[in-house]
């Protein structure tokens, strides 16, 4: 399975905090945002992984990440001209996806949950599409999921008055039909593709299904000022108390055993002096 990351859109929820900076790279308490959706791909054991910004935005990625070989990734990147959608995301990554599955994450959620990485890892088989669900307070600022007898039977982007409070999250999981459905897809009245309607041509051929996010997992939407406020408080508050990174890509990595024991040292001496470095030495010592 393959991994698309998609970290574009102008951040206009967040302005003027994205004035001069690509929202993914702002910071959710002790690392940049883009660190913790990239985790989520890694713990579903993916490695090989396609981020798609802007074109402006694509250097400050290359220059942040490289080619990922030090975390034991394969990272490639590709220009999105125009902010049209989460849909035009496949379009654009279609030859890399080729005819593998593959899951797509939105470089602005963040997920955390104990056997999370388990979890995700027994879908990537999977054939059609799955999405993920999570109860919400306020359903109308999502994509919105109907279930009925353990069945989908409707999907409606933001509704006014939403039949269910089950969000439709920012990971998704497809098969490669995904490149050829996409194809069929309208401009929304906004201007853009939607990944519901994608959604729903998966629903109306019977092969879509969902996962309703299990207690204790949390999922967290970082696109707006209060969103990253929670969120980092939130990792803040889980670090403190544990004593465990939440989007440590290092030591994911290294469980994943995609580096060794001296590939993770090296990794922490390049911040010697910093507290993420003294935690990945611990792991080490520790192991």
């Amino acid at each position: 399975m393959k991994g698309i990351l998609l970290a574009g859109g102008k951040g206009n929820r967040l302005w003027p905090l994205t004035n001069s900076i690509n929202k993914h790279f702002l910071p959710i308490f002790d690392k940049p945002m883009i660190h913790y959706s990239l985790s989520t791909l890694m713990l579903a054991g993916i490695n090989q992984i396609l981020i798609i910004s802007s074109y402006q935005n694509l250097k400050l990625f290359q220059q942040h990440f490289g080619n990922g070989n030090s975390l034991g990734l394969t990272l490639e990147y590709r220009e999105q001209k125009a902010p049209i959608g989460i849909p035009n995301g496949i379009s654009i990554a279609k030859d890399f996806i080729k005819k593998d599955n593959f899951a797509l994450m939105l470089g602005d959620n963040i997920f955390h949950g104990v056997g999370l990485g388990k979890s995700l890892r027994q879908f990537q088989d999977t054939s059609g599409a799955k999405i993920f669900c999570a109860n919400v307070s306020s359903p109308q600022d999502f994509g919105v999921v109907e279930i009925l007898n353990n069945k989908i039977v409707s999907l409606v982007e933001k509704p006014i008055s939403p039949r269910s409070k089950l969000a439709i999250t920012g990971l998704y999981f497809f098969d490669s039909k995904a490149i050829n459905l996409v194809s069929e897809l309208q401009l929304s009245a906004r201007g853009e593709y939607e990944i519901v309607d994608l959604l729903k041509l998966y629903l109306d051929i019977n092969e879509l299904e969902y996962e309703i996010l299990p207690r204790g997992t949390a999922w967290l939407d970082t696109g707006t000022p209060i969103g990253i406020l929670e969120a980092s408080q939130y990792v803040e508050t889980i670090q403190k108390r544990q004593g465990l990174q939440i989007g440590c890509l290092e030591e994911i990595a290294w469980r994943n055993q995609w580096i060794s024991d001296q590939e993770l040292l090296n990794l922490a001496r390049q911040t010697p002096n910093s507290n993420y470095a003294k935690y990945l030495y611990e792991l080490v010592d520790q192991s």
